[in-house]
């Protein structure tokens, strides 16, 4: 197993007549969320926040105003996260067929380990809460060295100058993210356990709230 996989949040604020507005976005599947991402391999983690902010929000007017904390974010019981970019092995076995690839960051079932190969398998259903069905499963051996038990999550306040507009699209991830600024004291339901980040935000001095 790797070192940590590391994960970047982004608290995009503005100032409002009736106060400070957060950036949120409507996930096709997911819910309400906030801008987030993963740090890719070699790169510096305040990079990575920023470059998470634009490409989430798609703004180019954002100034960091500071990084707000960690938190140690473990991944679910029998679960793994992606560290390094890996194809997807049919066989625990790295001449066997390459049929998938998975990018870092990544959660996975860890299933078995063998010759220093561990079978993993990814599931995506059709909506987050209270799902369906199953949209596709990928399952198959990847290399130890590309797993980890462990994950950081670092979180990242900045603040939008100029104008901005009340909501608009972003199409990122193969997804089209809807975008909305919400009252920090009236917030929408957001979806777990990104509710449970806000208090990173509350409890910040760099708010001023």
């Amino acid at each position: 197993m790797t070192n940590p996989a590391d994960k970047v949040t982004c608290f995009i604020t503005r100032p409002a007549d009736e106060g400070t507005e957060l950036l949120l976005f409507n996930h096709p599947h997911a819910g309400v969320q906030i801008p987030a991402g993963t740090v890719n391999p070699g790169e510096e983690i305040e990079t990575a926040a920023r470059r998470e902010a634009a490409e989430e929000s798609g703004l180019d007017n954002l100034i960091l105003l500071g990084a707000l904390g960690e938190q140690d974010d473990t991944p679910p019981a029998g679960h793994l996260v992606v560290s390094l970019p890996t194809p997807v092995y049919s066989r625990p076995d790295g001449n066997s067929l390459a049929w998938a690839h998975f990018n870092t960051g990544l959660l996975v079932e860890k299933l078995r380990q063998a010759a220093g190969f561990t079978q993993i398998s990814y599931a995506e259903t059709d909506r987050y809460i209270d799902p369906q069905y199953t949209t596709y499963c990928i399952t198959g051996w990847v290399p130890d060295e590309t797993l980890t038990h462990q994950r950081i999550r670092h979180f990242y306040l900045f603040e939008a100058s100029g104008e901005t507009h009340p909501q608009w699209s972003v199409s990122t991830d193969n997804h089209v993210f809807e975008l909305f600024w919400a009252l920090l004291n009236d917030l929408p339901p957001i979806a777990p356990p990104q509710d449970s980040w806000l208090k990173w935000l509350m409890d910040s001095d760099l708010a001023g709230l």
